[in-house]
This record gives C-alpha cells, sequence and structure tokens, in this order.
C-alpha cells in the first residue's frame, strides 16, 4: 500500500516541479558547474561534497534547483519519500513559505501520516538553525563544507547593545 501512496506523491511531484521551475524560478539561472566540474573541487569543500552526493546516489542536476540537493546535504535528510517531505517540513521551520513548499508539506502529511513525529522534528529543526532556505549555495560551493554546516547549525542570536 505505502508502495501506491508514494508512486502517486512521485507522480504529483514530476508534474508539480516543472511548472514549479517554470513559474516560481523564472528568474533564477541555473548553475554553471555540472556533476563532473564538482568532482573537482577541493576534496573538503561544498562542491566536492555535492558532487560526490550526486554520484553516491546516481542523481544529476535539475536546473534551477541545485539548492535543493545542497539542502539535502546541510540538514542530513535523506533522499527517500518520507525523507523528502520531512526537508520540507525542516524548510518551513527554517522560514521558506511558497505555495510548492506548503503543497508538498499537506499532501504528504495526508499520503505519508505514520511519518508525521519525523515531520514535527525536522521542523523544530529548521527553526534551529540559521536561516538558510533563501541563500544562493553556487555562490559557497568553495567553502569547507563542515564550516558551512557548523554555522548553519548555530541559531542565530540577538545582540542587545
Amino acid at each position: 500500500m505505502k508502495k501506491i501512496r508514494v508512486a502517486f506523491l512521485l507522480l504529483v511531484y514530476d508534474k508539480t516541479q516543472k511548472l514549479y521551475r517554470k513559474y516560481f524560478k523564472k528568474k533564477k539561472r541555473q548553475w554553471q558547474f555540472n556533476e563532473k566540474q564538482l568532482l573537482e573541487f577541493q576534496e573538503d569543500s561544498l562542491g566536492r561534497k555535492l558532487g560526490e552526493f550526486y554520484r553516491k546516489h546516481g542523481f544529476s542536476m535539475i536546473p534551477k534547483m541545485e539548492n535543493h540537493d545542497v539542502h539535502h546535504l546541510i540538514t542530513g535528510c535523506g533522499t527517500h519519500f518520507e525523507d523528502e517531505i520531512a526537508m520540507q517540513y525542516l524548510l518551513l521551520g527554517n522560514g521558506k513559505l511558497n505555495a510548492h513548499l506548503l503543497a508538498a508539506v499537506v499532501l504528504g502529511t495526508i499520503i505519508l501520516p505514520e511519518y508525521v513525529k519525523i515531520y514535527i522534528k525536522a521542523y523544530k529543526k529548521g527553526q534551529n538553525m540559521r536561516a538558510f532556505h533563501h541563500w544562493d549555495f553556487e555562490e559557497l560551493l568553495w567553502q569547507n563544507f563542515e564550516h558551512v554546516m557548523d554555522f548553519i547549525q548555530q541559531k542565530e542570536t540577538v545582540v542587545l547593545h
């Protein structure tokens, strides 16, 4: 039964993801790098880790959606469908809000309700991270991966003078 539910979600995602890129990402340009070029980055860099992520999972870059894959790396969210929904919850907790994200959260919760505890945990995790959902990670590909992750894991604190 779960296979059927996931297949339905994959079908919906496949159809909506193209519309999302067309209408919500029309001003965004695709990255200048491909998967092979990312593997040429310095070993401990974000770019290299992203290239290794693509190679490990057999994925290819989707134009204008490259940041999504970086989100997997920096949040530790897996790539199974319930993990994808959990990552949307994490991003919601981190402050991201758009129709595509809300649709994924609502539909994912309705179709895969057995993971609701994981979704809530992901939402709280996103709240406790520095806001990163709006970053352009292409500019950070040269940075040390661990340093980027450590920075994001630190919740911003208000400094009063």
